[in-house]
């Protein structure tokens, strides 16, 4: 099979086209056909030597696939040869073939094409889990997301908001604004212009909001944990700045009652995995079919342009999904 192959790590420009035996399966898993599989920031960082593969993981990137079931083990039986669906992958996806836990695979939702399911397991799996599980989000509450145009914020954005949140999001110009309330955002606040922690207070009147999804960490913690109601909920998934402060006063979250958690996805077990995907199934899947949540892809590269695809991303000049075409639909 072809794929891509990143060696020792570095630039976007150290990813080239390379040959390779397809995946054999292990007990429990799937050998899919990629059609298309998605780009992410674990991806990036994989790439560059600083976020090594959990042990038993391929090598290879990419985090999520769609495509089509071509070999199941033998204790595999909910899923069959010729099934179509999209998978949650520990690594393998940048590549003509990849297996992936059969409990981790979901079926691709009816009206969707095989690209724009291909966009959803790494966004849908960490903000449920993140913003409903940890974060406990719940119906008339207000939640507040960094970076909402990424495919995590516009996510976060639709989910919070079909299931009954005041949305708020951090974005850096004006276009991304504008698009981050058109999927539904209440307040969209332009941080290269506004204070966002002083616009939180005034839309507040001082409250603070409920639960904050935060993938930036730096001096957005303490801000963070500044803009927290009383009993608020902060759930970090990721840094984009430094993970490590010089100084950081916890006594507010005694004070007023916070919970500051955060989680990764990839190392968790496959069951563990799987239960949010369950999760998933039921409550979110049907919203994609009935039309009530979308996904936002901003541009599609074929996988040899892999490179070109990660450049993108560490520019940020994306609004939602960046995507590899690998067989197409």
């Amino acid at each position: 099979m072809r794929y891509i192959d990143h060696g020792s790590g570095g630039t976007p420009d150290v990813m080239k086209l390379a040959i390779a035996p397809q995946p054999a399966l292990k007990a429990g898993e799937v050998l899919i056909e990629v059609h298309y599989a998605g780009v992410n920031r674990p991806d990036v960082l994989q790439r560059s030597g600083s976020y090594p593969p959990p042990p038993g993981a391929s090598p290879i990137l990419g985090l999520e696939v769609a495509g089509k079931v071509v070999e199941v083990a033998s204790n595999v039986t909910d899923l069959k040869v010729g099934d179509l669906v999209t998978a949650l992958t520990p690594g393998g996806g940048y590549a003509e073939y990849c297996a992936a836990p059969a409990l981790n695979c979901l079926p691709v939702p009816k009206g969707l094409s095989l690209k724009e399911a291909a966009s959803l397991p790494e966004n849908c799996f960490t903000v449920y889990d993140n913003v409903f599980n940890r974060g406990r989000l719940k119906a008339g509450e207000t939640f507040l997301v960094h970076g909402g145009s990424s495919g995590i914020g516009l996510a976060s954005i639709q989910l919070a908001k079909v299931f009954g949140a005041t949305v708020y999001t951090t974005v850096g110009n004006a276009e991304k604004a504008a698009f981050v309330k058109q999927a539904g955002a209440d307040v969209a606040i332009n941080y290269n212009e506004q204070d966002w922690k002083a616009e939180v207070e005034k839309l507040t009147a001082k409250r603070g909001v409920d639960v904050i999804l935060d993938m930036v960490g730096g001096d957005y913690i303490p801000k963070n944990i500044a803009s927290l109601a009383l009993e608020g909920r902060l759930v970090q998934i990721a840094f984009l700045k430094e993970s490590k402060l010089p100084e950081f006063n916890v006594m507010p979250i005694m004070l007023k009652r916070l919970t500051f958690t955060g989680s990764t996805l990839r190392p968790r077990t496959v069951e563990q995995k799987a239960a949010i995907a369950r999760q998933l199934a039921t409550a979110v899947w049907p919203l994609f079919e009935s039309g009530q949540l979308r996904t936002f892809i901003f541009k599609t590269f074929p996988l040899a342009e892999a490179a070109a695809a990660h450049a993108l991303m560490e520019s940020s000049r994306h609004i939602g999904k960046i995507m590899l075409e690998v067989k197409g639909e």
